[in-house]
């Protein structure tokens, strides 16, 4: 899929845990698990609302468009 998640990055730069994240959000670590690595289908809008809220960040700071080609090469390097 050739949308991005970077909660891991702003959680790196926030210090602060999936638990801790998800607790303050309101989710359960299981799908902000799922979230974070980019197997959900779908994410709310209140949801994306509540993670920008508690990380203080824009929604572009946690997903992030990339041709398919950039996306592939990026999994196989991982």
């Amino acid at each position: 899929m050739p949308i991005t998640v970077d909660i891991d990055v702003m959680l790196a730069r926030r210090k602060m845990s999936v638990g801790e994240l998800a607790d303050r959000v309101g989710i359960t670590p299981a799908n902000l698990a799922v979230l974070k690595n980019g197997r959900a289908k779908a994410v709310r809008f209140s949801t994306l609302a509540a993670l920008c809220e508690v990380l203080e960040c824009q929604p572009g700071d946690l997903l992030r468009w990339e041709a398919e080609a950039e996306a592939e090469a990026e999994a196989a390097d991982g």
